[in-house]
C-alpha cells in the first residue's frame, strides 16, 4: 500500500443477485478488507421484523471474515415500491420525511452495532413547487435528531454529495455542515470528476477534514454513470496517492450499483485494478 493506509471495499448495491452471506465470503476470499453494506430487501432489510437479531449475525460474520463495514442507505424502493428513494428527507409531507429520518435511524442503529467505520445518506432531490430555502430547512430538521443519534453513539453520519440532489456538491455539503455542526462526508470520487471544477486529488485534499467515508468508480466528465474501472476517464494512482496522503483510515468502497449481473467478476477485476493503481502511484 502507498502508506499502508488504504482499505478496499465493495459494495453490496453491485451484488445485489446474491445472498448477502456469499456476498461477504466473496469479498472475504478475493481479499477485500472491507464492504459497504447497502440496507435492502435482499441484504439485511431494515424493514423487515427482528433487525436486531440479524443485525447481530452479520457482525458474527464480519468478524469471523475479517471485514470491515461501512452502512449504504441508497436502496432504491426500501421505503417505497412506486417511487425511488422515497420518501426523501425533503418530502413535503412531514410524516413522510419523518419515514425516511426514521430509517436513518434504524441504520445508525445497525451501523453502531456492526462498529461501523460511517453510515451514509444522502439529501434527496428538490420536490416540485418546492423553494431553496425550504428544502434546506426541510433537509437540517430531517437529519438533525439523525444526527444527535449518530454522535450519540460513536459513529460518523457522512453525507453524500449526489448529481441531481440539493447536495449535489462539495460546497453544497459545506453549507449544509454549516447548519448541522458534525455532520461528515461521504466522498464519492467519480462525481468529483463528474461535477467538481476541481481535479479530483485537489478535491481529495480540500475535503480530507470531513471525509468519513469514500466511494469509488469510474466516470466521465459530465455524465453520473458509474462504471467499471478503465471505461472511463478518470487517472487513478493520483486519486489513491492524494487520499493515502490524508491519512483517510476508513474504506475505499467501490459503487457498481448497476452492475450486480456481473458482480462476482467485478469485484475481482475492481480490486485487482485498484490494486495495480496503487502500485503505479508509488512507482
Amino acid at each position: 500500500m502507498i502508506g499502508g493506509q488504504l482499505r478496499f471495499a465493495y459494495g453490496t448495491n453491485g451484488l445485489a443477485d446474491l445472498r448477502l452471506t456469499d456476498a461477504l465470503g466473496l469479498l472475504a476470499d478475493l481479499g477485500y478488507q472491507g464492504v459497504a453494506l447497502t440496507l435492502d430487501h435482499m441484504h439485511l432489510d431494515p424493514c423487515a421484523p427482528d433487525l436486531a437479531r440479524r443485525t447481530a449475525e452479520v457482525a458474527r460474520a464480519l468478524e469471523r471474515l475479517g471485514l470491515a463495514v461501512a452502512v449504504e442507505t441508497g436502496a432504491r424502493y426500501v421505503l417505497d415500491p412506486t417511487a425511488k428513494h422515497g420518501p426523501a428527507l425533503l418530502d413535503p409531507d412531514p410524516a413522510a420525511r419523518a419515514r425516511r429520518t426514521a430509517l436513518l435511524a434504524d441504520a445508525v442503529r445497525v451501523g453502531a452495532d456492526l462498529g461501523a467505520t460511517a453510515v451514509h445518506c444522502f439529501s434527496g432531490r428538490v420536490p416540485p413547487g418546492t423553494g431553496e430555502a425550504e428544502a434546506w430547512r426541510r433537509l437540517a430538521g430531517a437529519l438533525a435528531p439523525v444526527l444527535d443519534l449518530a454522535q450519540g453513539a460513536g459513529v460518523p453520519l457522512a453525507v453524500e454529495p449526489e448529481p441531481g440532489m440539493l447536495v449535489d456538491t462539495l460546497a453544497a455539503f459545506h453549507r449544509l455542515r454549516r447548519d448541522l455542526d458534525g455532520v461528515r462526508l461521504t466522498l464519492d470520487l467519480g462525481h468529483c470528476h463528474c461535477l467538481e471544477p476541481d481535479p479530483v486529488p485537489d478535491c481529495v485534499a480540500a475535503a480530507a477534514p470531513w471525509t468519513a467515508h469514500v466511494q469509488i468508480e469510474d466516470m466521465r466528465r459530465g455524465v453520473h454513470e458509474h462504471l467499471p474501472f478503465g471505461e472511463g476517464e478518470m487517472d487513478f494512482p493520483p486519486v489513491l496517492a492524494a487520499l493515502d496522503a490524508t491519512g483517510y483510515a476508513g474504506l475505499v468502497s467501490v459503487e457498481l450499483p448497476r452492475h450486480s449481473h456481473a458482480g462476482p467478476e467485478l469485484a475481482r477485476r475492481s480490486l485487482d485494478f485498484l490494486t495495480s493503481a496503487q502500485r503505479e502511484a508509488i512507482a
